[in-house]
């Protein structure tokens, strides 16, 4: 094939078409040359390979006349091959381009992929010369009229937000009611069935596990099993191909679009701290082949080696502004392109790490709080990872919300009967203000779950006292060792009716204190039908019926009791305050937003180790300003105790009553009015009250 090339510009990383043909840039600080090589359509053949003829600083460029979306390439590296020096170039590696939004073919699990020779005894020092084009795919010119900019977002108020965590296949895999064409696809996510449920419990927005393309660990495939969750990203612009269904990626958008129109944000779970590429040993396939020493992050004096923050093998390296302006040319592409309304963010503070430590002020908080087209969208952090003062919760600056975990273990720890828990419970239910009042954030900064994929489901908290993952074939010694779990009595299956209902009791225990908690709740998909994992808390290479949600076996019930709560959640701001609640003075009437009291009505003894129950009255905030006060008040009353107990119940305000809003002692919603000064809590359980004149009837 006689392909002319010339210089082209550097401005726009990738591939893009251009005149009368198709742009090429790539970055490489170290490489010597790059070499572009072309296919045939359905890839089986190179059929050209024409070096990048212009180079400004780091970005090698160049234009190719007569070439057309659709086109597919790919890159070769020239340079030095001194793993001991950083340097890992192999021209005999065919490399993704990093910037590609469509991905054609498929991954071989084959040390073809390897940039040295398995087989020699200097292990990743020697150097392979395979061709690995073989066992890769190929990056795709796309067309661009498949990204046009989508400039509607329901842009929801995060006070108002409840997030829904699934996975992107798990969801609908199992659904009797998506067509089976479609189930596992996005475009099965955003079917009719998948939207109605998720407004019957109240959903305002979905997060999504990685759909960012990703590749199956060489380890799991030796054992027969995928990597399910997709924390193993290998392209940050191209959607994950094995959840395309009919409409190919255009599927994606129409999946965004669909749920914009139901008024639901999507969100995406994020991987910028690592790639699929591993260690030292791991496989050159994009980054690594391209400028190993400028993606990642390498042991000073040891640059054959890697920084492993992450504990995956691997730390790509966000202080280097070229990989910094990739991450933030992804996040804008999901954006505008894509539709995307937020990023939750994997190990985010591997992202945050600079030279000197942790750093909420660092490079990649301030490039990304400063982008104009970023603005306005939700920014959610995984606070913690491996690496050195990794768990930074509550640190992250202004507009981050972050996933609170402390609030899982103290629930859970709170419901189990733990000493001490009662006095942090109290902390969790306002927000986590220790962790979070600070700068000018607000309580919706503290995300708020019970469950998430990493970890026992709800149902499984109750049902499970110890991990069991011998289906990941790992000896069962994977997955977290505290979890904060109780069996209520038999480990696992039971026909025990009594040991049935404990379990149910208290998992209603815990979805009430999520709702009644200030925060931004977040539920795991399937929590709400009583889904298992059969005590998996580490089910991340399960791609069966382990991971996905056993719809025909869905506890309706429990979808019910979750879709009030939420509702009850949405009719009362005072449940969900965007400020902190520090027993300020209401101006208006002289009460405190927040106020704390035993069972007897009396002060709360927070000194009492073996604190179990406690009441709480939200009231609007008294800091807020007056534009933006609520009247709204609900009483919260938490009786982890065995049987009855009496509660005093604070006076009603002339011309309203209380009426019980929430009980959980009993499975279907509660709407009694109550005007006794005591009213009888059937523990262990949480009743809440609510307001409403007097004489009104049911709210």
């Amino acid at each position: 094939m006689n392909t002319q090339i010339t210089g082209g510009s550097p401005h726009r990383p990738g591939a893009h078409p251009v005149g009368d043909g198709v742009n090429f840039a790539v970055f490489s600080a170290n490489a010597d040359s790059i070499e572009l090589c072309l296919f045939s359509e359905d890839g089986s053949r190179e059929t050209a390979r024409l070096t990048l003829p212009e180079r400004t600083g780091d970005i090698w460029h160049g234009h190719v006349a007569g070439l057309s979306p659709g086109a597919l390439y790919g890159y070769r590296a020239y340079g030095a091959y001194a793993p001991e020096r950083g340097h890992r170039f192999n021209p005999n590696k065919l490399l993704l381009d990093p910037y590609t939004r469509e991905i054609h073919g498929t991954w071989a699990h084959n040390p073809g992929i390897l940039g040295y020779d398995k087989s020699s005894g200097a292990g990743d020092l020697s150097f392979s010369a395979v061709d690995s084009a073989p066992f890769v795919p190929r990056s795709v010119i796309s067309d661009p009229a498949l990204f046009d900019i989508i400039r509607d977002h329901p842009d929801t108020p995060w006070e108002e937000t409840l997030i829904y965590e699934a996975h992107a296949k798990g969801l609908t895999r199992l659904h009797p009611d998506v067509a089976e064409h479609v189930q596992g696809t996005y475009e099965g996510l955003a079917s009719e069935a998948i939207i109605d449920h998720l407004h019957r419990i109240g959903v305002t927005a979905i997060e999504l596990l990685p759909v960012h393309s990703f590749l199956n660990d060489g380890f799991l495939i030796d054992r027969g099993l995928s990597n399910y969750w997709g924390y193993n990203t290998i392209g940050f612009f191209a959607p994950e191909p094995r959840y395309f269904g009919p409409a190919g990626i255009a599927g994606f958008r129409d999946m965004v679009a669909r749920f914009h129109a139901a008024g639901i944000e999507v969100i995406l779970d994020v991987v910028y701290n690592h790639t699929a590429e591993g260690d030292h040993r791991g496989p050159t396939i994009c980054y690594r082949g391209l400028d190993n020493a400028s993606y990642y992050r390498l042991i000073k004096g040891q640059p054959r080696y890697y920084v492993n923050d992450t504990g995956t093998g691997n730390t790509v390296d966000v202080s280097n502004p070229y990989v910094l302006r990739m991450v933030l040319d992804s996040l804008r592409f999901w954006v505008q392109s894509m539709g995307v309304d937020g990023f939750r963010f994997d190990l985010a503070t591997t992202l945050g790490r600079e030279s000197h430590g942790f750093d909420p002020r660092g490079g990649f908080f301030d490039a990304i709080r400063q982008d104009p087209v970023l603005a306005g969208v939700k920014l959610i952090a995984e606070p913690w990872d491996i690496g050195p003062g990794g768990y930074r919760l509550g640190e992250y600056p202004p507009p981050f919300a972050e996933w609170n975990d402390a609030y899982r273990d103290t629930v859970r720890r709170f419901w189990k009967g733990e000493a001490h828990s009662a006095q942090e419970l109290g902390a969790r239910l306002t927000g986590s203000a220790g962790e979070f009042d600070r700068d000018g954030r607000r309580s919706w900064s503290s995300v708020n779950f019970l469950a998430a994929h990493d970890g026992f489901t709800l149902a499984d908290i109750t049902a499970y006292n110890r991990r069991h993952n011998e289906a990941n074939k790992e000896k069962n010694q994977d997955g977290h060792n505290a979890n904060h779990s109780d069996n209520c009595g038999v480990e696992g299956g039971t026909a025990d009716e009594q040991i049935l209902e404990r379990r149910r009791r208290r998992q209603r225990n815990m979805i009430a204190t999520l709702f009644l908690s200030q925060g931004t709740p977040m539920i795991l998909a399937g929590d709400e039908t009583g889904n298992s994992q059969g005590g998996n808390n580490n089910a991340y290479c399960q791609d069966n019926a382990i991971s996905w949600i056993d719809w025909p076996a869905a506890d309706d019930a429990m979808t019910t009791f979750f879709a009030e709560l939420a509702a009850f959640r949405r009719a009362h701001p005072a449940v969900r305050q965007p400020r902190f609640l520090h027993a300020a003075t209401r101006p208006g009437d002289g009460l405190a937003d927040v106020e704390w009291r035993g069972f007897d009505g009396g002060t709360l003894n927070w000194r009492d180790p073996g604190l179990s129950c406690l009441c709480v009255t939200y009231r609007g905030s008294g800091e807020a300003p007056e534009h933006a006060v609520t009247d709204d008040t609900v009483f919260a009353v938490f009786n982890r105790e065995e049987g009855p107990a009496e509660v005093s119940i604070p006076a009603a305000p002339a011309g309203f009553e209380w009426y019980i809003a929430v009980d959980t002692s009993r499975e279907a919603p509660a709407t009694d009015a109550f005007s006794d000064p005591e009213m009888t809590v059937d523990g262990p359980a949480v009743v809440a009250l609510a307001l409403r004149e007097a004489g009104a009837g049911p709210a």
